[in-house]
This record gives C-alpha cells, structure tokens and sequence, in this order.
C-alpha cells in the first residue's frame, strides 16, 4: 500500500541561515531526514514553488510545499513483543514504555524495537511514516509516549509538537541537592568531539527544561521536569549542565559520588544502577479526531521507587 501526502508550511523567519534539508526535518519532522533529502532532490518538496538543493540556505519566510507517495514500511519487521498499552482507540496509541526498549530500528539496533513491537500489533501502521511514531523516549528512559494510528492523526500530533501544546513531564533523580526549581533555558547541539553525546552550545537549538523539587535527600533530589523543547537528551543535558546529572547516566553523570556514611546496600545500589533515573510520569496533548484534551500518567517503575527508597531511609538514618 502507499498513501499521498500533501503537507505545507511557512518557514519561520528565526530558521534563517540554516540549510534547506536541516528546516525541513524540523518543520517536517515525522518523516525521516534521508526521505525528505530525497524528496527534496526529486522535487517532490519545493521552496516557494522551486526546486532547491538539500544544502541551499534558508533566508526565512519562504513557502514549502510538499507533494509525495509515502510507501509503506515494510523494510521493518512485525515482531511479538509484549506492549503496556496505556490507551488505544482508533487514531492513537498510548504506551508505557520499559527501560531498554529502543524506540526506532538504526545501527546497532536493527530489530526488537518499540517500532517492529507496534506493526505487530497494528499492521496497519506499515502505512505510515515510522509506523506512527511521533517523538521518541531514550532506550532506557521508562514511561509514556503516544504513537498515531493514522496519517492524519500523525500530523495532527506532529504539529502541537510544534507548537509546544502537548504536555510532557518526567520523574529524575539526581546527584547533588537542588535548593529550589527553575527554568533552565540553555540550546542544545551534538557535541562537538562526540558524536554519541549532546551538549549545550551556542549552535545549538533553542532548549528549555522546567524543573521542581519533590524531595530532597542527604546528597540527591528528585525532580520532576516539564519540556517545553523536545530536544535530543533534553533533560539529561540540562541538569548535567545545572551540575545536577542524573543517577546511572552513563553519558553525562561524570564521576559517581556516594553519600558519605552511606550503607553498602545505598552505595552498591548506586553503583550498579543500570539506566539514567528517568521516567515519562506524565502525558497530555489533543486527540487528533476528537479535539478532547488527554492527560495520562504512568506509576514510577519499580527501580526508581527502589531507589527513592534507599535514599530517603538514608536521609533518616544520618538526620
């Protein structure tokens, strides 16, 4: 099967300078940036009715135009992998994701992912663009995400991303103790030597995370952390930046530090924590069919209260 999309769109004077494929994978950005690098070199996608080259700069304010067949996906595999199915009707699903499931297939993770799980359970969804898939969680990020069912309903979700209408909050535990909440407005870019990692740079795009305490222990706090930007590594990068990474973060938590006087029990516990402390509590955005507004939310899991626990018992034990 395949399916003709028609999509169009202003380009915002604050993308001026940038290249062509680069815009058009962040106004677009449901599909993939070698499929719109393509349509762009096919002429499937315009620049004020043009064809333009993937590396032609931006000036801002220019009309883009998108006219193309999306193919099914069906490079990807059906496969059985059990899904926490949170809500589901016929435009959206919603979804509980484990700690350790990759979202999209790519180097490294060819299979057993979020996406081959989804086509599994709807093959329907081979007929859209990365079978429904609108924003992604890290691979051991636990929590809410939403996949759409339909073309419409994809870009109907795509768009409030844009717009910053769909409501996203975590649970974090981090090392150090935060005195109070914040905004921490910083722009996030790929690292300049490393390519796995992101960082706050100048180049960057515009980041911003809100932060507050829920509770505080001896030498760590729980936070909860609202987007307001969905950027790569967005919160793990921001309370990195603050001095605040969090527990288990292999990337960005930098030399571990244990609570001084801590039990073997905590200090094991902190050592061998196998993920980032992170956890998608909480989800709303509007349902695409509908027009109601959906709110989700989703338990802590059971490492982080774990967690959670031996740090409050050793905040108790050393008041």
């Amino acid at each position: 099967m395949s399916e003709t999309v028609h999509r169009d769109a202003r380009i915002p004077e604050a993308m001026a300078g940038q290249r062509f494929d680069q815009v058009a994978a962040e106004i677009f950005a449901d599909f993939s940036r070698e499929r719109l690098k393509g349509w762009i070199k096919s002429g499937d996608l315009t620049l004020d009715g043009a064809r333009a080259k993937p590396k032609d700069k931006i000036y801002g304010g220019e009309q883009l135009v998108l006219t193309a067949v999306v193919e099914d996906e069906l490079r990807f595999e059906p496969q059985a992998i059990d899904l926490d199915i949170v809500h589901e009707d016929a435009a959206v699903l919603v979804i509980n994701k484990p700690g350790g499931l990759v979202v999209h297939p790519a180097a490294g993770n060819p299979d057993g992912t979020l996406l081959n799980a989804v086509l599994h359970h709807c093959p329907a969804l081979a007929s859209v663009p990365r079978a429904g898939i609108v924003h992604r969680l890290d691979k051991d990020t636990t929590g809410l995400m939403v996949v759409a069912k339909t073309l419409a309903a994809q870009t109907q979700l795509v768009e409030q991303l844009q717009a910053r209408s769909v409501s996203r909050e975590y649970d974090a535990i981090v090392t150090g103790v935060v005195t109070s909440g914040g905004r921490i407005e910083a722009p996030i870019g790929r690292h300049p030597k490393d390519r796995k990692r992101q960082a706050v740079t100048a180049s960057g795009k515009p980041a911003v995370t809100h932060y507050r305490v829920t509770e505080r222990f001896r030498n760590h706090t729980h936070v909860r952390c609202k987007l307001e930007t969905g950027r790569t590594h967005q919160i793990r990068v921001h309370m990195a930046h603050q001095r605040f990474p969090l527990i288990g973060d292999s990337l960005y938590g930098g030399r571990l530090k244990l609570p001084p006087g801590a039990d073997d029990d905590l200090k094991d516990l902190l050592r061998g924590f196998p993920r980032q402390a992170l956890h998608a509590r909480k989800l709303a955005f509007i349902h695409p069919e509908s027009g109601q507004r959906l709110e989700f939310r989703a338990a802590l899991p059971d490492d982080m209260l774990m967690l959670l626990d031996y740090l409050r018992d050793d905040h108790e034990t050393m008041r």
